[in-house]
């Protein structure tokens, strides 16, 4: 496993929509693990793909309960409503009020390609949500209410 550069609001990357995953290649684990352990040392809640430079529909998302790997994802069902604080770790050091739906259901692929749901309210929902985003080249900085705040630490929630 290896640390990965997060790229930061700017890059072109993180505005092009991604390719679904065909297979999962050894490439594909090992992207997966860096993924994984790039988005915990940058204390984040969530990785996509773009955000370490690949254009693949991949995220990962850990809300304190284990790493959800999401392959192809999608939401099916999104309702209700959540304003929160919402941060970015492509954006270090801000963070914005944003409303999501407060609770979502979403399908993907896990790493041996078997179809799965994930369904999340609160935090979770709002990391899905925010992390499914970024596979379509769109990041919270398009749904901040008002102006963006500076956070006394390097990594907000994801």
């Amino acid at each position: 496993m290896a640390l990965r550069e997060i790229r930061l609001q700017g890059d072109p990357v993180l505005e092009k929509k991604c390719r679904p995953i065909t297979e999962v290649t050894p490439r594909i684990i090992d992207l997966i693990n860096d993924m994984i352990e790039t988005m915990y040392e940058a204390n984040g809640v969530g990785l996509a793909a773009p955000q370490v430079g690949i254009l693949k529909r991949l995220v990962v998302i850990d809300v304190g309960e284990g790493p959800i790997v999401m392959i192809n994802p999608t939401i099916i069902l999104a309702e209700g409503e959540q304003t929160g604080s919402e941060g970015c770790l492509s954006v270090p050091g801000k963070a914005g009020q944003v409303t999501r739906p407060n609770h979502v259901i979403a399908r993907f692929y896990d790493e041996e390609m078997n179809e799965c749901e994930v369904e999340g309210t609160e935090l979770l929902a709002r990391a899905i949500c925010h992390e499914l985003d970024h596979l379509d080249g769109h990041m919270y900085l398009e749904k901040v209410e008002g102006k963006l705040y500076d956070v006394n630490y390097d990594a907000d929630e994801e």
